[in-house]
């Protein structure tokens, strides 16, 4: 951050402010939870603070704390509300992504905004759209961000059970559980600390992971046994699910999060995919061992990005041609991806 000090009297208790705190575009757990443990801090500095988020998210974090204060964006008569909300802020907090873009069709309200933006993320390459910036890559979980910057405020004392849960959930779900190559020292110093805060580690496991609905387990099924295809040459191995599929199933939000681990999880596969057809396009998720970065290759070819052994990238083609390019560059560019060195470019 430029300046923490410019920072902490901005958000000072002396100083009451109409904050909104927005995140990505079907936020996930580090997502959420980063934004719902900041607002419950913001409150307790006396701050009037609204979590507006430009889609719904999966019903399994629903168990978090100011969850039914969130506004949705897309929800049949919220956007007004949101969109006066974000012209009336005086502070905008963007958590977890790095470009407005990830807003969708609510970018360009917080754009317009005269409310400072406050961006807090750990992903790579963020535009440069803010007036303040707290972010690094080295972090695993927005929720470690937020936890440090609270920390080096020294508003500690803050924190309570509730804001703990919150930020346990980002951590834990994006570390993978705290099996991903993220899970540093620092992840479990601050986990220790957000557990003797309260966190009950075991319950928030129980929520996320197994809280499932008996479609999603059938749709599980389902795509382990029709959806998933190995190239054993390339060490990739994907999921092609069609829009036909996700009604089959009744799909929810959040119903495919996750599936692109089971293809990670196979012996001797480098690369993983998952790919689902939605109204807007083609939404990927890449996945790949600690050696690749796999977020070079969503860049190039997939108008994506992210981590290096997590991204996600968008096809406007078709499903089918979608997974036939995808096919065909993992074919001509395995060799660099496997040794770590810079993608080749596409072939006309």
């Amino acid at each position: 951050m430029q300046n923490i000090d410019l920072f902490k009297e901005q958000i000072s208790s002396s100083s009451p402010k109409k904050i909104v705190i927005t995140t990505h575009h079907k936020p996930d757990a580090d997502a959420l939870g980063s934004s719902l443990g900041l607002a419950s801090y913001l409150k307790k500095k006396n701050h009037s603070v609204t979590v507006i988020t430009p889609s719904d998210y999966p019903s399994f974090l629903n168990w978090m704390k100011g969850n039914d204060e969130v506004i949705n964006f897309e929800a049949p008569g919220k956007s007004e509300i949101a969109k006066e909300l974000i012209r009336e802020a005086d502070l905008i907090f963007c958590l977890d992504f790095s470009s407005l873009k990830r807003l969708i069709d609510m970018g360009e309200y917080v754009k317009a905004s005269k409310a400072k933006l406050i961006n807090i993320d750990h992903h790579q390459d963020p535009d440069d759209f803010a007036d303040f910036n707290y972010c690094s890559t080295e972090a695993a979980a927005t929720c470690e961000l937020i936890y440090d910057l609270i920390y080096k405020i020294g508003d500690i004392e803050l924190l309570d059970q509730d804001i703990a849960e919150c930020l346990y959930a980002g951590i834990m779900t994006d570390t993978g559980g705290f099996k991903h190559p993220n899970t540093t020292k620092n992840v479990h110093l601050v986990t220790a600390e957000l557990i003797a805060l309260g966190a009950d580690n075991s319950k928030i496991a129980r929520l996320i992971y197994d809280t499932n609905s008996l479609n999603k387990l059938r749709f599980l099924g389902f795509a382990l046994t029709r959806r998933l295809k190995i190239l054993e040459e390339s060490h990739t191995a994907y999921f092609s699910i069609s829009k036909k599929d996700l009604r089959k199933y009744a799909s929810q939000t959040g119903d495919t999060e996750g599936l692109v681990n089971y293809a990670l999880s196979l012996d001797g596969i480098k690369i993983a995919a998952l790919f689902t057809e939605r109204k807007d396009g083609v939404k990927i998720s890449f996945r790949s061992a600690e050696e690749v970065e796999i977020n070079k290759f969503a860049a190039s070819f997939f108008n994506g990005g992210g981590h290096k052994n997590a991204a996600g990238g968008i096809s406007e083609l078709p499903l089918d041609e979608t997974v036939e390019r995808f096919e065909h560059l993992i074919k001509e560019n395995q060799h660099t991806l496997y040794n770590q060195l810079e993608i080749i470019n596409e072939k006309n």
